[in-house]
């Protein structure tokens, strides 16, 4: 009998003294600001960062915004702040991803930095550079994955993620390219001009002819950009007549070199198996999902890995539809999450 209890006491002696496994520790999630520099300026962004187990390293995608002055957030205010990139960052951390997303040079806190004073030296390869420094300093986060880095770019950005995809090391594992600009510039506005001035035209203010004239207008003053000579704007109506004006001043060197990049041939740097997600909306004007066939086709060749394109029904440039004028639609929604578990 007393063997027996002895025993027992051996036995309960062994099991309390057992520790019991330690539950891994929660972060929470937060953003904080991130500086880095890229020839020679200062830029400034900021750092989201999901809730996770302490010492785990994540999974991380680089935002990059669209044209024209688009800061870190996705904004250009006053007058346009659908807070895209934001939305963006606290979507994909939704999924356990970290973001880095920045105030690219003319706006917010970075500013025009090194080009202060000389902004018609501004050309698009430094906007690649300044994307390369910010995808440095991601990988470089010590909460993030230096294996497992992504790229997601908005319009023009997306073909700055799709450049970035072929050159940054190390490679990113997927690129997000949502509602990329993926013919040449000049040839995009091209197209978003003659369909502008289509349904001007279907509305009365101009006639059958005076589109046709205005077409052809069109098409030689991107012809004279391509060519280096002065737009003859005699044709064009005042708007359309300004923005070949403004091309050819102090955003001259930007739009000559934006324009030479021919998004489907850059296609091919790709690392084979690179996941990559492409986006059209089909509520979007700006990026008519015929434009993304060729870079579609392209990255087909490219052995680029799924999902690949989808279309996104109802969906504007801003990635809203018109039951979320504000917030990301859900079919947006569905492909990101798409990309990040695939």
């Amino acid at each position: 009998m007393f063997r027996h209890l002895a025993a027992a006491l051996i036995a309960l002696t062994l099991v309390t003294a057992t520790p019991a496994a330690a539950t891994p520790r929660l972060v929470p999630a937060t953003d904080r600001e991130v500086v880095f520099t890229a020839d020679g300026t200062t830029v400034y962004g900021t750092l989201h960062v999901p809730e996770h187990r302490a010492g785990k390293r994540l999974r991380a995608a680089l935002l990059l915004p669209g044209s024209g002055p688009t800061d870190r957030d996705g904004n250009q205010p006053p007058v346009t702040t659908p807070d895209t990139l934001a939305q963006l960052a606290y979507a994909l951390g939704g999924d356990g991803v970290a973001t880095l997303r920045f105030d690219k040079y003319g706006t917010g806190r970075t500013g025009l930095g090194a080009y202060e004073g000389r902004p018609e030296e501004l050309d698009y390869p430094a906007f690649v550079r300044q994307a390369q420094a910010a995808y440095e300093t991601l990988r470089d986060q010590p909460e993030t994955d230096p294996r497992a880095l992504m790229v997601v770019g908005h319009s023009e950005g997306a073909m700055t993620a799709l450049l970035l995809g072929g050159t940054a090391h190390p490679r990113p594992t997927g690129l997000a390219l949502l509602q990329p600009q993926a013919i040449r510039m000049l040839d995009l506005v091209a197209l978003q001009l003659k369909d502008q001035v289509a349904e001007a035209t279907r509305q009365g203010h101009f006639t059958p002819e005076e589109q046709h004239t205005i077409n052809a207008a069109i098409d030689a003053a991107v012809t004279s950009l391509r060519e280096g000579r002065p737009v003859d704007t005699t044709d064009l109506p005042q708007a359309i007549a300004a923005l070949f004006e403004a091309f050819q001043g102090t955003n001259a060197r930007f739009v000559e070199s934006d324009d030479a990049v021919y998004p489907p041939d850059t296609a091919a740097a790709l690392r084979p198996g690179t996941k990559v997600l492409l986006t059209c909306g089909t509520n979007d004007p700006q990026i008519p999902c015929s434009t993304t066939d060729a870079l579609t086709t392209a990255l087909r060749h490219a052995h680029a890995g799924k999902p690949g394109r989808v279309v996104l029904p109802g969906v504007d440039h801003l990635l809203h539809d018109a039951d979320h004028p504000d917030t990301l639609a859900p079919p947006v929604l569905d492909a990101l999450r798409r990309f990040a578990r695939h």
